[in-house]
């Protein structure tokens, strides 16, 4: 793994969220942002359609349990954000429903200042 590790910073319910997942899948998402902080993209980790770019991906895992996502975004140097962890609900396909979409795009917004707030904090980043 490459870089230097990047922070991980967890936006509104996220961590609280992940923390509800069972263990297995828990263990699954951590090892994937893992790689998110060195700057690697795991195999499982695909860019959520609907953000222009490969700046937001997520991450999908299956036990008994169901179906879990974990969406995440690399576009800012300063951080790897967390923007979301949920537990997929909807019977219909594999589209992401519309509500975690509107949740992810409001905490896109929450990251990106936060990233600006740490970029201005750390200017020879």
């Amino acid at each position: 793994m490459g870089q230097d590790e990047r922070t991980l910073e967890w936006i509104g319910s996220s961590y609280k969220d992940l923390m509800e997942l069972p263990a297995d899948v828990r263990s699954f998402i951590g090892f994937a942002l893992h790689f998110a902080q060195h700057g690697e993209q795991h195999p499982a980790a695909k860019v959520l359609k609907g953000f222009g770019g490969a700046g937001v991906l997520e991450v999908v895992e299956n036990d008994v349990g169901g179906t879990y996502r974990a969406v995440y975004t690399v576009k800012f140097e300063e951080a790897v954000f967390v923007l979301h962890c949920f537990q997929k609900k909807s019977k219909s396909g594999i589209a992401t429903p519309k509500e975690d979409m509107d949740v992810i795009r409001a905490r896109l917004k929450v990251a990106e200042a936060l990233a600006k707030e740490m970029k201005n904090a750390h200017p020879h980043r």
